[in-house]
């Protein structure tokens, strides 16, 4: 695990020495506020807005962006930094104000701990004490959204094979059965991915019978089920529903809570409190089935996260548009 986040902060330092934040453009949709900036709180507040480069933070980046424009901020969109470190490193700096992360990804990756915990709540009120103390970065509540780790098979296999939990790929996998697994690299060696589980269900699979390749095509293998019989998933992938997929619960809670939630600039917070009062509604509103369907409109339909962040936002009444 810490040669994984030592090799994830090389590659983010090199990012960031390379372009840095020296891009970006001011959010121009014209919006209005709905529910949200009523009054327009942040009116004259100048703010940069940052994420990492996948469909849902982009996704996650532009809500936030349009928000608190409508709210009557100046917006700069700097979304789309290759890596955690480098988009967690500009807000501690100060580079940027505020950026979407998960809890998990801030317990585990940022802060050092090799042991998650289990309840989301105390994960979150645990990680916002320690990253204030220790790095000036806030934490606002977290979304029901968990973008959490999980495995996942077609229809087919989970039928003929009885499949339903974790559990149960277990029970298969240890009966004889020569079960595959396709997975990105990265699953396939971290201690919260598929090592540690396979030890948290006591399973023994041979490394013949793993298959690493681009997380995309994991997708794709496991919903025709003949290269692999299982692969791993995002929870929250809009891939999942498009390819009518059954994620195995995790009937032993072993992957850590990835709840997405708005991590800030302890000073940009102190100085412009009612950012809170922006963001907090429309975090409560992003459960996990929310982000697949939109994460579905950008990774399946082929849409832009601004529009689909737009039309999301106008559709709950957070903003108006124009």
């Amino acid at each position: 695990m810490r040669h994984a986040r030592l090799t994830c902060v090389l590659a983010a330092l090199v990012a960031l020495g390379g372009c840095g934040l020296s891009s970006g453009s001011p959010f121009v949709t014209a919006v209005s506020p709905g529910s949200v900036g009523q009054g327009k709180p942040l009116e004259g507040v100048d703010l940069t807005v940052t994420s990492k480069e996948f469909s849902e933070q982009l996704l996650l980046g532009q809500i936030a962006g349009l928000a608190l424009k409508a709210a009557g901020a100046s917006v700069v969109d700097r979304t789309g930094i290759q890596g955690s470190i480098g988009a967690r490193e500009a807000v501690r700096t100060g580079e940027a104000d505020l950026m979407y992360e998960y809890t998990g990804t801030g317990w585990i990756t940022y802060l050092g701990h090799d042991t998650p915990v289990r309840d989301p709540k105390e994960q979150w009120r645990e990680l916002r004490a320690e990253d204030l103390r220790r790095n000036g970065i806030d934490w606002l509540p977290p979304a029901p959204l968990d973008n959490t780790y999980a495995m996942a098979v077609n229809h087919a296999n989970a039928t003929r094979y009885k499949l339903r939990t974790l559990s149960d790929l277990a029970r298969l996998n240890n009966s004889g059965a020569k079960v595959t697994y396709c997975m990105g690299a990265e699953f396939a060696t971290r201690d919260d991915g598929f090592p540690g589980m396979a030890k948290a269900y006591g399973m023994k699979v041979p490394a013949g019978r793993i298959r690493k390749m681009d997380l995309g095509i994991v997708y794709t293998e496991t919903a025709n089920g003949r290269t692999c019989l299982a692969g791993s998933v995002f929870a929250t992938d809009g891939r999942i529903p498009a390819l009518k997929l059954v994620v195995l619960e995790d009937d032993k809670n072993f992957f850590p809570n990835y709840n997405a939630a708005p991590m800030v600039n302890e000073k940009t917070l102190r100085e412009h409190p009612r950012i809170a009062d922006v963001l907090n509604p429309i975090t409560k509103k992003l459960t996990t089935e929310v982000a697949q369907r939109l994460n579905a409109e950008i990774d399946v339909d082929g849409r832009e996260p601004h529009d689909v962040a737009l039309d999301w936002l106008v559709e709950e009444g957070f903003v108006k548009e124009g």
